[in-house]
């Protein structure tokens, strides 16, 4: 096992009845004491990964490894993992107390271990003297700190985290976003954790998995794949992009030059060896877009007309048009927003050469 690799899957599989394989092939390394998010679309496989780790599923074929130890046959409760569903899963007969406790009972742990242990995942999820109260008297964000306290006081190894989050509004998901991220440096444990939600992955990751039709599409830090992606898929599916297709049409020295859809439209790029006719995916993030009347020397632009703006609250929306119909999304800070004017009807997006990203097709 690679240093400071904690949990591997090696070639697994995963196929229902005679269906079509879920999971190809896939091979993954988790280090030790990092937030690791699983992130793709419905169906991509993610959650089916997750109930691997688990012992949930069952591989079809490949091994899954968890501090050098082969667990791929061995049952959940023989594995030291713990998994918070989406749904909390709490016992709703039993006080959060007994709830927290329920695990440590099961394993015939002291009494005064016990308490001792769940005074100090209470205090530690922030809920020190709700212990007398029923899951149905406690609000979302503290239904799912009292599922995570459960999850750990057992000491897992691994805490797996399946949407957890799904449930709660906006300003407490953004809230317990950042608790959770906070609540696994104190615990030091790995954290596997199952999102579709780009932004929850951005927020809280120390690297991503993104997840494509039961296949790996990148993996990298947060920054990485979404300044460097290296597929359209991830482009277009981390963060809002505007995708442009191309190919190179004229070889310079140190760059190339695409010709894009609309024909007189050209863009510069790095040349990286590239040959003539090579397709390329030109992925260009609104925020790295400006607005302007004229062009700068140095700049990439495109000539465009104005559409619509559209007020998002942190943010201005701007729509802008290509010749050929192609919208293109530009998003200007509120105060910095370009001013638009009726006499003029056409129009520069430009961008700098380093945040064009091409991705050879």
């Amino acid at each position: 096992m690679t240093k400071n690799v904690f949990v591997e899957l090696l070639n697994v599989c995963k196929s229902f009845d005679k269906d079509e394989a879920v999971i190809k092939n896939l091979d993954l390394d988790i280090r030790k004491g990092e937030f690791l998010t699983l992130l793709g679309p419905s169906g991509c496989g993610k959650t089916t990964t997750l109930r691997m780790i688990a012992g949930f599923e069952l591989p079809t074929s490949g091994e899954i490894v968890i501090e050098g130890e082969n667990i791929t046959e061995k049952p959940p409760y023989q594995r030291c993992v713990n998994t918070v569903f989406q749904n909390y899963a709490l016992f709703p007969h039993m006080n959060i107390y007994d709830n927290i406790a329920f695990g440590l009972k099961m394993k015939k742990v002291p009494k005064s271990e016990i308490k001792n242990k769940v005074n100090a995942m209470l205090k530690m999820v922030q809920l020190e003297g709700y212990e007398n109260r029923m899951p149905s008297q406690l609000s979302g964000g503290q239904t799912q700190r009292v599922a995570i306290a459960r999850a750990v006081v057992n000491n897992p190894k691994v805490l797996l985290l399946d949407e957890p989050l799904g449930a709660l509004d906006l300003k407490l998901r953004k809230q317990m976003q950042l608790e959770l991220k906070h609540l696994q440096k104190i615990l030091g444990i790995t954290f596997i954790f199952v999102t579709h939600d780009q932004e929850e992955a951005l927020t809280m990751s120390d690297r991503i998995v993104v997840m494509n039709k039961g296949i790996i599409e990148q993996t990298g830090t947060p920054e990485e794949l979404y300044e460097h992606p290296k597929t359209k898929f991830v482009a277009n599916f981390l963060g809002e992009t505007n995708i442009l297709e191309g190919e190179v049409f004229k070889l310079k020295e140190a760059e190339v030059l695409l010709k894009l859809e609309q024909k007189e439209d050209i863009i510069r790029i790095p040349n990286l060896n590239y040959a003539l006719g090579d397709k390329f995916v030109v992925s260009v993030r609104p925020e790295r877009i400006r607005i302007k009347t004229t062009v700068e020397e140095g700049d990439v632009w495109l000539s465009c007309i104005f559409k619509e703006k559209i007020y998002v609250g942190s943010n201005i929306r701007i729509i802008m048009l290509l010749k050929n119909g192609k919208e293109i999304i530009v998003n200007e800070p509120i105060g910095q927003n370009f001013l638009f004017s009726e006499e003029i009807k056409d129009y520069f997006i430009t961008w700098k050469p380093n945040h064009t990203i091409a991705i050879k097709a």
